[in-house]
């Protein structure tokens, strides 16, 4: 079989890049979240690309989602600390599940265990940091009043961690409904790299 060129994987990583910008831009609340947690379905074509071609083409498509969403949209603090934490939370997410994956020889069992530890691991390091540095940042760049140890906790905690298991559990739901459908066209295209 023909493998895929560079040219065609940069193609795809600049295609899906683009989807997913688009796709970062349907954001919305939650209920029973705060507002300033938005979910969007921006992960799913990283999720595509890490799939076919590996971690480091959906990490590129992360960067390349956020870079153009901070070029565009710009950021209120001024600094692109909203895009550095979605990027870091997608890293997160879609890594573990490509590797799972690729270990479970591409197995919907190993994609539904790659799903979930990335939910998990992206839900327990985006809880950290966030209390240790991203909401530390933000007060700081907006020149709030620093948050104290136990709010930055109890938000944390009652927030931003149930928020991310959530969203990576829509996201994986939706990620899952897709691959079901899609099974044939990604063992093609896994035969072609």
């Amino acid at each position: 079989m023909k493998s895929v060129s560079k040219t065609q994987r940069m193609i795809v990583v600049a295609m899906f890049s683009s989807i997913s910008y688009l796709l970062m831009l349907l954001d919305f609340p939650l209920p029973g979240f705060p507002v300033f947690l938005q979910i969007d379905f921006s992960e799913i074509p990283a999720l595509f690309v890490a799939i076919l071609y590996g971690p480091v083409a959906g990490i590129l498509v992360e960067a390349i989602k956020n870079f153009i969403h901070f070029g565009i949209q710009g950021s209120f603090t001024g600094v692109p600390i909203g895009q550095l934490a979605n990027f870091i939370a997608g890293v997160f997410f879609i890594v573990p599940t490509a590797l799972i994956f690729r270990k479970f020889n591409q197995t919907q069992k190993g994609l539904t265990l790659g799903l979930t530890f990335g939910t998990i691991l992206m839900a327990t390091m985006m809880g950290l940091l966030n209390y240790l540095i991203i909401l530390p940042a933000y007060t700081w760049f907006m020149g709030f009043e620093e948050m104290s140890a136990s709010a930055r906790q109890a938000l944390v905690l009652t927030g931003i961690t149930p928020f991310n298991l959530v969203k990576g559990a829509i996201v994986a739901g939706i990620f899952i409904a897709f691959f079901v459908k899609l099974k044939p066209w990604f063992v093609r295209q896994a035969r072609t790299i």
